[in-house]
């Protein structure tokens, strides 16, 4: 298998599979592709584990390692050799109605709530997260949602997300697309920006 196939498979499969919530300030919401901040992958079938440093070198000595030319892929665990400028979208996507809540907005219950993000590599296009975003007022709120695509902290895409009007007490999915997947993303936090 190719280098950088068996680095895309790796990548795709750590997402998917290590794929958490981390701690927030209040209103945000993130996830991300590592729980511990390792980045390694264990192969469920044959029990091998797959870092940095045994990646597609098993056969190989450390200085044919040494020698090998750096390619894109390396960047996946080496967020530092990662440059791109950071990009800002504006996105108006088409949300899922998911059903309606209770009433609930006062002074400790926030008028609109994001929950649930996720972070998916989307085969040759683009990363992917849905946020679930919910109404808790009796009122109609047009809700705009930000979104942080990062890889090692550092920020590769903010996205602003503009959503269709949410009628009192509804709650609905939203997908929000990152970045290419050729640019590499370990982590997505969201907040509402609107209303406040």
């Amino acid at each position: 298998m190719k280098r950088s196939a068996l680095l895309a498979t790796l990548a795709a499969s750590v997402v998917v599979a290590s794929t958490s919530a981390f701690a927030q300030a209040p209103g945000t919401v993130g996830a991300g592709v590592s729980t511990n901040g390792l980045t390694q992958f264990k192969d469920e079938r044959t029990g091998k584990v797959w870092t940095p440093e045994n990646v597609s070198k098993d056969n190989q000595t450390p200085q044919q390692q040494a020698a090998m030319p750096k390619t894109p892929a390396d960047k996946a665990f080496d967020p530092s050799a990662q440059s791109v400028a950071t990009q800002v979208v504006v996105q108006r996507p088409r949300g899922n109605l998911m059903g309606t809540v209770p009433i609930t907005a006062g002074p400790t219950v926030p008028v609109v709530v994001i929950d649930s993000p996720w972070l998916q590599a989307v085969p040759q296009q683009n990363w992917l997260t849905v946020v679930y975003v919910t109404n808790n007022s009796g009122s109609v709120v047009d809700p705009v949602v930000g979104c942080t695509f990062t890889n090692g902290g550092r920020p590769v895409q903010d996205t602003r997300v503009v959503l269709s009007p949410a009628g009192p007490g509804e709650r609905w999915g939203v997908p929000v697309y990152g970045p290419p997947v050729s640019t590499f993303v370990d982590r997505v936090t969201c907040r509402i920006l609107s209303p406040a």
